[in-house]
């Protein structure tokens, strides 16, 4: 079930230049026949008109919180019971620093506040600001308190600046908001096992191999796994984003290491992802001090294949291989998924725009014994949950 009828969402929106997005937003949602209220911050009137949101919700727009036309049927503490869910977007620095901090000082925050609904805030703002450590604990206060954080992807900023801070695209949102609604408890009493980040090959005390692989794609398996009930072991190199969610985390340096604490495990688990960047390579001769000569050759050889051990012995668990690409991505992911015994492939390649390293987003295609999924650039939560829906289809638990 995915359809808004007899739901409420309250949309708090405050004054961020993507306000008008919520224009988008509330129609989707209307369609879907939920009943949105929409309450407007001082600021946020300066960005979008009470009008358009009351024509397109069907619904008085809530602005002051001594409003003399007041109903009680809707408004302050009723409207923060009724809801099913309260959405903030666009979320400023301002606004998540108020709440973060119990202050309520206008309808938006007392709402907030008096609501037990959940509540999905939508961060918006310069990439500094949202960058900035006293943005980032306020953003894990809420994050502890249950609220449910959703970036947008990174790009082009009205202010001119290009990264993180944009608002979610409206459909990503109302994704979003239907998952919270009608959340998915499939792997309850399951294990999965994921392996994100890169491994680290010493060549001497300060240098290392190691490839760009920044854990993103792990840490949202990770995040998908535990919102629909699973215990998960968390197998992790490098990781160059927040960790934020439950799970028995392990780090380790190497791809021995790695190897290690996954043959440790593996036997606990029910799926096994493998979303790591294992290095292939390793210094046959390590330097034990640091290398001072200007020339000096190399001598490499070859890490154990984690994967295709648990190819090995994998019984009827379900295993799930990933494969970055720089050309024929699902043609050398086949013949890895062949090798390897999976039960799924994620091939990408990582020199298509919107699907290489460190960002948020992937183009990737899902390789199955007997078919092949191409699937559009997305966020990379958005592709976990599709990789577990697949991994659902596989084999009934």
């Amino acid at each position: 079930m995915d359809n808004l009828k007899n739901k409420t969402i309250v949309i708090g929106i405050s004054g961020g230049i993507a306000a008008y997005k919520i224009c988008a937003l509330t129609s989707r949602l209307q369609k879907q026949g939920a009943d949105t209220h929409i309450i407007l911050t001082k600021h946020a009137q300066h960005f979008v008109t009470p009008l358009t949101l009351q024509t397109l919700s069907k619904n008085k727009v809530i602005m002051d919180m001594f409003d003399t036309n007041f109903e009680p049927n809707v408004q302050h503490i009723s409207l923060a019971k009724k809801a099913d869910i309260l959405v903030i977007a666009p979320a400023t620095a301002n606004v998540i620093a108020k709440i973060a901090h119990g202050i309520a000082d206008d309808f938006l925050t007392t709402n907030t506040l008096a609501s037990t609904a959940p509540k999905l805030v939508c961060p918006t703002m310069n990439t500094e600001m949202l960058r900035n450590p006293i943005t980032q604990e306020n953003i894990k206060k809420l994050q502890s308190l249950g609220y449910h954080i959703l970036y947008g992807e990174e790009g082009h900023l009205a202010c001119g600046d290009q990264g993180s801070g944009r608002m979610a695209e409206p459909e990503v949102i109302e994704r979003h908001i239907k998952k919270i609604i009608y959340p998915k408890k499939d792997l309850v009493n399951k294990t999965v096992l994921i392996t994100a980040g890169a491994t680290r090959e010493d060549i001497d005390g300060v240098r290392c191999i190691t490839n760009y692989s920044s854990g993103k794609m792990g840490i949202a398996l990770a995040k998908e796994a535990v919102s629909r009930g699973a215990e998960v072991i968390f197998i992790h190199g490098n990781i160059k984003a927040p960790m934020d969610f439950e799970a028995k985390k392990i780090g380790v340096f190497s791809t021995d290491d790695m190897y290690n604490a996954v043959m440790q495990h593996y036997k606990l688990a029910d799926i096994i992802i493998m979303a790591a960047a294992p290095s292939d390579y390793r210094i046959k001769d390590k330097f034990n001090q640091k290398i001072k000569s200007e020339q000096i050759t190399l001598e490499l050889e070859k890490n154990i294949d984690i994967a295709q051990e648990l190819g090995k012995v994998k019984g009827d668990k379900i295993l799930v291989i990933f494969s970055a690409e720089t050309q024929d991505a699902t043609v050398n992911a086949k013949d890895k998924f062949i090798k390897k015994n999976a039960d799924m492939a994620v091939a990408n390649n990582v020199t298509l725009e919107g699907a290489g390293f460190d960002i948020d987003t992937n183009i990737a295609s899902l390789i199955f014994k007997d078919k092949i999924v191409n699937l559009d650039k997305m966020l990379k939560t958005e592709l976990a949950e599709i990789i577990f829906d697949n991994i659902l289809t596989l084999r009934k638990f």
